[in-house]
């Protein structure tokens, strides 16, 4: 059923109210009176059913929580910690008594995210947008100029190498076996727990042919609990059904080599992906390419993200930026003008007469309006710091592509939110200022 309306419990009137105790300056309260929230009502709203199922929680409280998360940079479980600890979270999200139960458990985050999806999650994002044009944070005409570029959003796996994938596909099928009563000639738990530590050893300290021979036997031990597994569950419809992704997954990692393409690389997450992008630290990262859109001018409140997605296949730059200016305008609601980019965008094949993109170090710009803006282009790679240091962008834990769909776009929820917050604290701070020159204090002499 739809999202219940927030109603005063009748054991919080003789309470006293949060605004009691809260300092009602406070930037979250501030950023709670500007945000729309019947907006996200109006936009999540025709996602449940009008009649079925048990009511759904207050969407302030669910959009609330999720900006909460994503600008303070908590996980789900933090946050639900702070929240039961903390009044302006509570009163962000709406309550207006001190709750001291919470109202909602960690897993409804998750069910709520799947939920709405990453493409109506986009509404906070467009929110955001809104709110910072309407405290003068961005201005309309700075929208129209834009700086695009990907980065890799990194899966939480472990670093993928043969023997510990080996390892993990042996402990998946004992699990399997044991959970569905299947009866094994052997583990082979023990021998690859012991092999695998060997290869690690014997691989950093110079035993090359030692450490493969061990591996070999990884290999034939998988194989071996591959064959019994079938052997076991032939002809059996139902036990074929449940060990038919185990079975897949672990075939592929026995046969798959160094020079194949589509590996698998987490048996948990088989849409990560192993992409360069010629850093001197880290020559692959494992996860999936991101494109993210900023306002090439640095405002008065900051560089805004203006779009974010995930692009699972790691597809050409090139190939997905007027998907990402398409996003821009939709979220901002202003035609792009301009658009800067480096390199890596080189035929994008965009004939757009209303569209000028700049790429970095082309030769023959006269108009200095351009060549200032251009110089601005590199301004994008601290924003894209602060997603993956402040934010979630560097280590993604939701499961599957929609995850990585929706953690791109709350990733940028969260660094809008942060400079947000930061531009009500420097409006208050000059307001107050103003007070103080016009009403200077009197010198007192001792």
């Amino acid at each position: 059923m739809r999202p219940q309306k927030p109603e005063t419990p009748t054991g919080d009137l003789f309470r006293s109210t949060l605004e009691a105790i809260i300092d009602p300056e406070h930037e979250l309260l501030r950023l709670a009176e500007l945000i729309d929230w019947t907006r996200f009502d109006d936009a999540f709203g025709p996602l449940y059913h009008e009649t079925k199922g048990r009511r759904g929680l207050p969407t302030r409280l669910m959009a609330g929580v999720h900006l909460l998360t994503h600008m303070k940079g908590l996980s789900d479980e933090e946050t639900c910690t702070a929240w039961l600890e903390n009044p302006y979270f509570q009163a962000f999200c709406g309550e207006t008594h001190f709750q001291h139960v919470l109202p909602f458990d960690r897993s409804s985050m998750t069910r709520w995210r799947s939920r709405i999806g990453p493409g109506d999650l986009e509404a906070l994002l467009a929110e955001t947008i809104t709110v910072a044009i309407k405290t003068k944070a961005v201005s309309q005409r700075q929208l129209e100029r834009i700086t695009v570029d990907t980065t890799v959003q990194t899966k939480a796996i472990a670093h993928p190498t043969d023997s510990h994938l080996i390892l993990r596909a042996i402990e998946w099928l004992n699990r399997a076996a044991k959970h569905h009563g299947v009866k094994l000639r052997q583990s082979f738990i023990r021998l690859a727990t012991h092999a695998r530590r060997e290869v690690s050893r014997l691989l950093n300290t110079g035993g090359h042919k030692q450490g493969l021979r061990h591996l070999r036997k990884m290999r034939t031990w998988l194989g071996r609990l591959i064959r019994d597994i079938q052997r076991n569950i032939a002809r059996k419809p139902d036990l074929e059904a449940a060990f038919k992704v185990a079975l897949e997954r672990a075939e592929k990692i026995l046969g798959q080599q160094a020079s194949d393409k589509n590996k698998l690389y987490a048996l948990h997450a088989p849409e990560v992906e192993c992409i360069g992008k010629g850093k001197a630290r880290t020559k692959y990262e494992f996860g999936v390419k991101t494109s993210i859109a900023t306002t090439n001018e640095r405002c008065k409140g900051g560089q805004f993200v203006l779009g974010a997605m995930a692009l699972p296949g790691a597809p050409y730059d090139g190939h997905t930026l007027a998907d990402q200016i398409d996003q821009v305008a939709k979220l901002t609601g202003t035609a792009v003008k301009r658009a800067y980019v480096d390199r890596g965008y080189r035929g994008h094949k965009i004939d757009r007469a209303d569209l000028d993109i700049t790429i970095s170090q082309t030769r023959g710009i006269k108009s200095p309006t351009i060549k200032r803006e251009m110089r601005r282009r590199s301004g994008i790679e601290p924003v894209i710091g602060h997603l993956k240091h402040d934010g979630h962008l560097e280590r993604n834990h939701l499961a599957g592509p929609e995850g990585d769909a929706i953690n791109a776009i709350l990733s940028a929820v969260g660094q809008n939110m942060r400079l947000l917050a930061r531009w009500l604290r420097l409006l208050c701070l000059c307001f107050l200022a103003s007070l103080v020159n016009q009403n200077p204090i009197p010198e007192t002499s001792i």
